[in-house]
């Protein structure tokens, strides 16, 4: 079965936009305002959101990338986790870090990202912002800001192909 398209190039930057503006209405004023990618997509993603948001604010937006592979509660059923680098060049504690992941799913991935972010000081608030929340939330875990909400089976998986990645800036509902 063909995957279904759930966002172009055209309406994957307009998600992007629109989360962009509502980080900068929630946050406003943006001073303390810090972004954190999760390792892989979300750190593309908020490398696009931080550019988008200087725009709109008038002032570079930091941003850091955080891998949460030695969070996971699943890090056990493993052979060995495929970690990446972790760089977050500022300090969180006192700050609002707005966490940035591209698919948001059972909430395990956010769980682990919040672990690992407190390893880094304590943020005075903790916001996640994702492109794709896809529902069949395992953990009490909300998105603040949302790219698009799509109701999926446990038998589809969705794929965010950003061009960052190699990818064509799209995402795709696949049948398994």
């Amino acid at each position: 079965m063909p995957d279904t398209l759930i966002l172009n190039p055209a309406t994957l930057e307009r998600a992007l936009q629109r989360m962009a503006h509502e980080i900068a209405e929630r946050n406003e004023p943006a001073t303390g305002l810090v972004l954190v990618g999760v390792q892989r997509g979300g750190v593309f993603l908020a490398a696009r959101l931080a550019a988008l948001l200087q725009k709109i604010i008038g002032q570079p937006v930091p941003t850091g990338s955080l891998d949460v592979s030695m969070h996971r509660d699943d890090i056990g059923t493993q052979a060995a986790p495929n970690v990446h680098p972790t760089e977050i060049p500022f300090d969180v504690t006192g700050k609002t870090v707005v966490l940035v992941d591209d698919v948001l799913f059972s909430g395990r991935t956010t769980r682990a990202a919040l672990d690992a972010l407190n390893d880094f000081g304590r943020p005075q608030r903790v916001q996640l912002a994702v492109l794709i929340d896809r529902g069949h939330r395992e953990l009490p875990i909300k998105a603040d800001f949302v790219g698009k909400n799509v109701p999926t089976s446990l038998r589809e998986t969705v794929n965010v192909q950003l061009k960052e990645a190699g990818g064509e800036d799209v995402v795709t509902l696949e049948k398994l």
